[in-house]
């Protein structure tokens, strides 16, 4: 399929800078092609009567670090500035890292990390790295002095939040994102973005969902930041996913199957949820432990397995997300959606608004 088909105009102020708050304050367009109309204008908090007892959110609690770093490229007498967002772990004291500059890199560069006054660096804590090798797409390797805990200590202490390009760009990470840009049970370090459906849930409203007897479950799957690359391909099956790591417990997997062989729903919390269940899921549905990398790219004509609804954030037009909602709900009900959310003042992407998705109806497919 041609990547035009997944553009729409997006105008620039409907990117959101900020949360809504509280969390659970954030609009929710319900999105269900059986439906006349197929769109309803609701909130978050209103899930508590979207869903029914029975139904299981499934969310993924993996937890962003600080992945966002500014240090100094020392070579000799000579300094220059360069910032750095970590991509993928390599091992205990290598990471694979975004630059920019990239030119202003070479292998065996020692970089410090932190802020500098008056040439002197004063660093929250001792961090500093070799340029290892030099990538494609201005990416390198970095050997870091430190490993392991002390090495996770180290970039928590100098690193911000890795907002994504289309905020950043926009303004400087602050205190707030050590809060707002991570989800209320995110458990296990790895991701370098936000699973940003979940950002919308709040304690208040986890008990009412408890008290409706609506199940949660949890699978991790650390998100990467090619989850911002945008699809440069003129046809969608130029484009290669990155990979990212993801597992799905035993007994996960088996109180899902149990929640549908009761007539529950799954209901995906998030795009990387949903992903990661897909990537667990046999050809009959049932899902199975996980764990592992998964590049899953799901685009029209996917046929899905293991989720029958999905709540995610608005996407950016030519996005690999985008392609998925195509591919969930139909690229036509999408493309009105959007429509509808851009022209009724939705807030779009990683803090704004979001969606319930049900499935396109059988007779459209998911196309």
């Amino acid at each position: 399929m041609r990547t035009d088909l997944f553009d729409f105009e997006l105008p620039e102020d409907r990117i959101a800078l900020h949360p809504a708050t509280p969390r659970d304050a954030a609009r929710l367009l319900v999105v269900d092609p059986s439906r006349t109309p197929p769109l309803a204008d609701r909130a978050v908090r209103d899930l508590v009567d979207l869903l029914a007892p029975g139904d299981a959110l499934v969310l993924n609690d993996t937890r962003v670090i600080p992945a966002a770093l500014t240090g100094v490229r020392v070579r000799g007498d000579l300094r220059s500035g360069v910032s750095f967002n970590l991509l993928r772990r390599v091992d205990g004291h290598r990471w694979r890292a975004l630059a920019r500059p990239a030119k202003r890199l070479a292998v065996g560069d020692r970089v410090r990390f932190g802020s500098e006054s008056e040439g002197t660096a004063c660093l929250l804590s001792a961090l500093e790295a070799r340029v290892a090798a030099r990538l494609e797409a201005g990416e390198v390797e970095l050997a870091f002095d430190l490993s392991g805990p002390d090495l996770d200590f180290a970039i928590a202490g100098v690193g911000e939040m890795p907002l994504p390009p289309y905020i950043a760009g926009r303004r400087a990470p602050d205190a707030r994102d050590r809060l707002s840009y991570q989800t209320i049970y995110a458990a296990h370090d790895g991701a370098v973005a936000a699973p940003t459906a979940g950002l919308h849930f709040t304690p208040e409203l986890f008990a009412a969902l408890d008290e409706r007897g609506v199940a949660r479950h949890f699978v991790t799957l650390h998100v990467g930041a090619g989850t911002f690359l945008p699809v440069k391909a003129e046809d969608i099956s130029g484009h290669t996913m990155h990979a990212e790591y993801g597992e799905v417990l035993e007994e996960t997997a088996q109180a899902l199957n149990g929640v549908r062989a009761r007539g529950g729903r799954i209901v995906a919390v998030g795009t990387t949820s949903l992903r990661i269940l897909e990537s667990a899921a046999a050809a009959d549905g049932t899902i199975r432990s996980f764990a592992g990398e998964t590049d899953i790219f799901i685009t029209p004509g996917y046929a899905f397995r293991a989720v029958d609804a999905l709540m995610t954030n608005f996407h950016l037009p030519r996005s690999t997300l985008f392609m998925l909602v195509a591919a969930f709900s139909g690229l036509q009900t999408m493309k009105d959606a959007y429509a509808h959310a851009v022209a009724s003042g939705y807030r779009f992407y990683s803090y704004g608004d979001a969606s319930l998705l049900f499935p396109a109806r059988k007779e459209d497919g998911h196309g």
